[in-house]
């Protein structure tokens, strides 16, 4: 008979993952298992999810605590009650294949304990692999030490042989680095280790590690800590044990290198970390020393002798030799160290004002209406505008630097303002005296930032990067009270919001009317005697070559639109800014403009007679035209449910009709008359929930809030 697994699952507020962890566990193909599911006091649903599978799964029972005792007490919890002859340990934000833990079983043989190979997963895509059925691939990792220092005992199958005959128990006392105390005395004696290849274990990163962090991605003088805590505690139980020890050495010293060492670039860290740290190192043997570099056995001694003074000394050096090898490394980087250690201990300008749209790709957007206000009223500052192209013809008499530019870094350094619509670079450091105003982009329709649950983009640290971001802004401008509250949530935003409306949209009440709409189809070649349809669509999530390189295909038939609307109509294509791909609309010059490139949007809603569009929160700002609106949500399901999530109902609350093929679209174009009447009530519904703070003087109230009162 096939012997016993135990598989014991962890859990402390992981409803959002835990469902697909369970499932994973339940759908093995090694059927002969139990399954102990430990519930470490979540406040989260997490137990209603745990009750669901217990229930359906006779191989599953739970273990419920009131309060959280930490993983390290939930394991040693599951341990007791396991069973098995083997034992096998899952994060409950993971899932594994649904053959990893026959694989491993088939590998062990006589052995008492393998290990399966760990990917890590930073989307969907990543679990997507291919497992030959049929082969295991056992081979030994002679490295033993750098299996040991991922200190994880994640995707391995122990014999409960072995952990009774060791007493292997996970520390209690921490939250972090509790499987020192598990794997040090198993690791004691080995030369080799056992690896199945086909095993696979998906490692989740975690995309939100401010509102819900992993155990690692806690703060890293937690991390340091709990280390020390772990290091010290088992140096008096295995006392005596010299292989144990020499391991636990060798760990300290590697984890000083790759990690605390970092942590102490920060003089008050020296501070409020040096005795413990020193306490610890005093107990290292000096012969773990001699393969260290000439700066860290410095620092070591240092430590080891409470010397206090001396490693400040040499851990300046050190962080400084390393900046400065960096730094000398490339241009980009020796840009950044000059504005780091020269420009921004300039004095700041109080009168100068740096503006940035979109990451420097146009001018437009509310910036730049904020600017032309300011030349306007306040022409005794000095303006600057940032662009990837400094050819832009703008009025009055702003600098024009290159983004990220040694010019650029100087005047972000000794600029009292900076007033942009995206986020800023991770590295631009704030300084005592700015001001930052942040316009932001649109009204929100798809959920953000820390709305979402997963994010299904190419960079999974982007909740942590915009959260470092956002504290910076010091006002955010929200065009009505649906986004005000979005961004308070979606944010973390909780300094100035301004409720005034977009800048950007003042436009749409100041110049609608035909002499100003003739003047822009004039300047832009549209025929005045045709009216104009704008086709305005947002990026997919998920459609991306690269991290930052998105790509969008038309998905309806131009050939068919231009056949049936062509004598009345013309198109003009606005893509997102995301988006890569070049469009390709030859053969349909005269009734096709493509318009991606032009700066500003509110100036292609001014001249159109419609707005297509689907996810984009262009359609906000449009209402405020009273014009028609289609919606082409021709993946609409995928687009709701999967990538992104929407916060309002779109099937019942956008001011116009959702259209799914090129035959719809034509439909509704041809009998708009009639589409305009038919939600006419839900259009005047939407208006006053997003319009009604639009005035046409938003841009005035801003700057009287912001530049006056400064």
């Amino acid at each position: 008979m096939d012997k016993l697994v135990s598989i014991i699952v962890t859990v402390y507020n992981t409803a959002e993952f835990l469902e697909e962890c369970l499932t994973s566990v339940t759908n093995q193909v090694y059927k002969n298992i139990e399954i102990i599911i430990v519930n470490d006091g979540s406040t989260d649903n997490s137990a209603e999810i745990i009750e669901q599978f217990t229930n359906a799964d006779s191989r599953s029972r739970s273990i419920n605590l009131t309060e959280n005792k930490g993983v390290g007490f939930a394991r040693n919890l599951g341990i007791e009650q396991a069973t098995g002859d083997f034992v096998y340990f899952v994060d409950s934000d993971d899932f594994i294949n649904e053959h990893a833990v026959d694989k491993l079983v088939q590998g062990l043989g006589n052995k008492t304990y393998i290990i399966g190979r760990t990917k890590k997963l930073t989307n969907k895509e990543d679990s997507n692999i291919d497992i030959d059925e049929q082969a295991v691939t056992v081979r030994k990792r002679k490295k033993v030490f750098k299996v040991l220092q991922n200190l994880s005992v994640l995707n391995s199958l122990f014999s409960m042989e072995i952990i009774r005959k060791y007493n292997l128990r996970f520390s209690e006392e921490t939250d972090c680095y509790t499987e020192m105390a598990f794997l040090v005395p198993l690791f004691k004696k080995r030369t080799v280790i056992y690896q199945v290849k086909e095993s696979v274990y998906f490692r989740r990163l975690r995309n939100d590690p401010i509102t819900n962090p992993s155990l690692m991605q806690q703060d890293r003088e937690k991390v340091l800590k709990d280390f020390l805590t772990v290091y010290n505690q088992l140096k008096a139980e295995l006392k005596g044990k010299s292989k144990e020890q020499k391991l636990l050495d060798k760990l300290l010293i590697h984890f000083y290198r790759s990690k605390f060492i970092l942590i102490m670039r920060d003089a008050t860290q020296i501070e409020r970390n040096f005795e413990q740290l020193a306490d610890a190192m005093e107990k290292v043997s000096p012969g773990q020393y001699k393969n260290q570099n000439l700066l860290v056995r410095g620092e070591l001694k240092a430590l080891r002798e409470h010397k206090l003074k001396s490693y400040k000394r040499a851990i300046r050096i050190h962080h400084f030799g390393r900046e400065s090898k960096q730094t000398f490394s490339s241009k980009t980087k020796l840009t950044r160290q000059i504005y780091k250690d020269i420009f921004q201990k300039r004095p700041l300008n109080d009168k100068k004002i740096v503006f940035e749209s979109f990451l420097g790709k146009n001018y437009a957007d509310s910036p730049k209406y904020i600017y032309e206000y300011m030349v306007k009223h306040y022409p005794d500052y000095e303006f600057v505008w940032s662009f990837n192209e400094t050819n832009h013809d703008i009025p009055g008499n702003a600098k024009q630097v290159k983004r990220l530019s040694l010019a650029y870094y100087y005047h972000m350094a000794t600029a009292k303002y900076w007033v942009n619509n995206m986020r800023q670079p991770l590295h631009l450091q704030k300084r005592e005296g700015n001001v930052f105003l942040q316009t932001w982009h649109g009204t929100p329709l798809k959920k953000l930032v820390f709305d979402m649950d997963e994010v299904y983009s190419a960079n999974p640290k982007y909740k942590q990067q915009f959260y470092e971001q956002s504290r910076l802004w010091d006002y955010l401008i929200a065009a009505n009270s649906y986004s005000s509250d979005i961004f308070k949530s979606a944010f973390k935003f909780d300094k100035v919001m301004l409720e005034d409306g977009y800048p950007r949209n003042d436009t749409l009440y100041i110049n609608n009317n035909s002499d100003y709409i003739t003047k822009m189809k004039t300047k832009l070649n549209i025929p005045l005697d045709k009216k104009v349809i704008l086709y305005a669509p947002t990026w997919r999530d998920d459609e991306f070559y690269e991290p930052g390189k998105y790509k969008f295909n038309l998905k309806f038939d131009l050939q068919k639109l231009h056949e049936k609307l062509g004598d009345e109509y013309v198109i003009l294509l606005r893509m997102h800014y995301f988006i890569a791909d070049d469009l390709n609309i030859d053969g349909y010059e005269g009734f096709v403009y493509n318009m991606s490139k032009y700066d500003d949007i509110a100036e292609l809603y001014l001249i159109s007679d419609i707005l297509i569009t689907d996810y984009s929160s262009v359609f906000f700002d449009y209402s405020n035209l009273r014009r028609p609106i289609l919606f082409y949500t021709y993946d609409l399901e995928k687009y709701r449910d999967q990538l992104r999530g929407f916060y309002i109902d779109i099937e019942n609350e956008v001011p116009g009709p959702l259209v799914k093929t090129t035959d719809e679209i034509i439909d509704a174009v041809l009998n708009i008359d009639k589409v305009t009447i038919d939600y006419k009530e839900k259009y005047d519904i939407f208006y006053d929930k997003i319009c009604s703070w639009e005035s046409g003087k938003a841009t005035e109230k801003i700057v009287e809030k912001v530049f006056k009162k400064n």
